[in-house]
């Protein structure tokens, strides 16, 4: 097998960023679910989460670099006790036009974390509620039994509030992650799909289906190798490397922040330790400095192959 970094040499071409649009701020690992797909192996054991302090540092540089998009994940970034602090501070900065926060849902639908859903609203938030499948077998499988109830739930109280719904700004989307050791099919179809069983099931609206590819890292990887698939995955999205999907990856026009300060060029290469000028933090960057070559691998097909991938969707 060609290593990514031989494969994109041919190209003639390098990966590097160009801009940073998109900030991406992973606010720490605790999260109340341990998904089979998760990358950075949150989960209700783990400690991790980002201080005040490095919020503040981040929004300083978010203002410096006047990036238009603040992309807020975990973990489940609800349990972060900094987060309405963050939402309140980021709109103040006046080049910041959307605020994500990437949400498993369940925890909205609680008594102690109900009151998210109206700082969202307040705030004009998009979220991006991960619901594997539009089925309740098989999202319970991926991530817990009770899961896709709890989800429904909470899709209808949001609806309820208004997300998700035409001629609102209150944007509600949805992320489908492959249930195994395969590729996403068409977003376009897979999106009519959710969208017709959602309605006629349950009454559910919402905007848009970002289909995202497993990245070969963490959890994920784990169960591969523990099933004996690790290899042909690998072959899978070796075997569909689309190189006209280079120029549109997340990493050359975003960075990522970890819950500890440390920068990366992307969530999959936080999972993996692919640090950017270690030991700085965002703290000591310029947004200039970050102009650089991508610190690639061989995850980074994942991101290439097919119809491309993105933390908000298919590249086509």
């Amino acid at each position: 097998m060609k290593t990514f970094c031989e494969r994109i040499k041919e190209t003639g071409e390098k990966l590097a960023r160009n801009k940073i649009d998109i900030v991406q701020m992973n606010v720490g690992y605790v999260c109340n679910l341990a998904c089979k797909h998760c990358h950075v192996q949150a989960g209700p054991n783990r400690t991790e989460q980002m201080s005040a302090e490095t919020m503040k540092a981040c929004l300083k540089f978010i203002s410096e670099s006047k990036a238009t998009t603040v992309d807020i994940t975990g973990g489940s970034p609800e349990m972060n006790p900094h987060l309405p602090m963050l939402i309140e501070e980021l709109r103040k900065i006046s080049t910041v036009k959307r605020i994500l926060v990437r949400t498993n849902m369940t925890l909205l639908g609680t008594d102690k974390y109900r009151h998210f859903v109206d700082l969202f609203k307040a705030n004009k938030l998009e979220l991006v509620g991960s619901l594997p499948c539009y089925g309740e077998e098989n999202v319970n499988a991926q991530r817990g039994n009770g899961v896709f109830n709890s989800n429904i739930g909470v899709l209808k109280l949001l609806n309820s509030i208004g997300y998700g719904k035409e001629k609102t700004e209150l944007v509600l989307d949805l992320v489908y992650n492959p249930g195994g050791a395969f590729l996403p099919g068409p977003q376009a179809e897979l999106q009519a799909a959710y969208k017709e069983q959602l309605k006629k099931n349950y009454g559910i609206e919402f905007n848009h289906l970002f289909t995202i590819t497993n990245a070969p890292c963490g959890r994920f990887k784990e169960d591969l190798k523990k099933s004996g698939q690790f290899a042909a995955y690998m072959n899978l999205l070796v075997d569909n490397y689309n190189k006209d999907n280079l120029k549109k990856v997340m990493c050359v026009s975003q960075i990522n922040i970890g819950w500890d300060g440390a920068v990366y060029d992307c969530d999959f290469n936080q999972a993996l330790g692919l640090r950017i000028g270690a030991p700085k933090t965002i703290a000591e960057f310029t947004p200039k400095e970050l102009m650089s070559e991508i610190l690639a691998d061989d995850h980074c097909y994942c991101c290439t192959a097919g119809a491309g991938s993105s933390c908000q969707g298919s590249l086509d």
